[in-house]
């Protein structure tokens, strides 16, 4: 259940076939597992055009789902609208290494709480972000 479906064997994929044909109560089963599934399919669509399509597709889809915890996803997914689908507009740019600097300078400052002096401050900053050598003399 926690694999990718591009990842399953023929012989796993009938078996997860036969387990939600078994009863009819899984079919709330089967309907997150196809949902868990699309989520990643959005950013692994062959042009960002295509994504940007079945984006927005969940968003308008899922909202309307009657297992709640789809309809909760939906409507997430619908409130974090701004954020998700420009995605798909900047040719899959993100803010993550800005975000790892950001990271980085705050756990400088958290580590170097009490420190007066802006060049020590700064060179401490510097040391956890690797920015800073610092060869031990031989």
């Amino acid at each position: 259940m926690r694999a990718g479906r591009q990842r399953l064997t023929p012989r796993q994929r009938i078996r997860l076939a036969e387990a939600f044909a078994a009863h009819r109560d899984h079919i709330s089963l089967e309907v997150a597992y196809q949902c868990a599934q699309d989520i990643p399919d959005v950013f692994g669509q062959p042009t960002p055009a295509q994504g940007r399509r079945l984006a927005q597709r969940l968003i308008d889809s899922l909202p309307a789902c009657p297992i709640p915890e789809i309809a909760r996803l939906g409507r997430t997914l619908r409130r974090w609208k701004t954020a998700f689908l420009p995605y798909f507009d900047t040719n899959s740019a993100s803010t993550g290494s800005t975000q790892t600097t950001n990271g980085i300078i705050e756990l400088g400052r958290r580590i170097a709480t009490g420190f007066r002096n802006r060049h020590n401050y700064r060179l401490r900053i510097l040391l956890n972000g690797g920015g800073l050598n610092i060869t031990t003399p031989t």
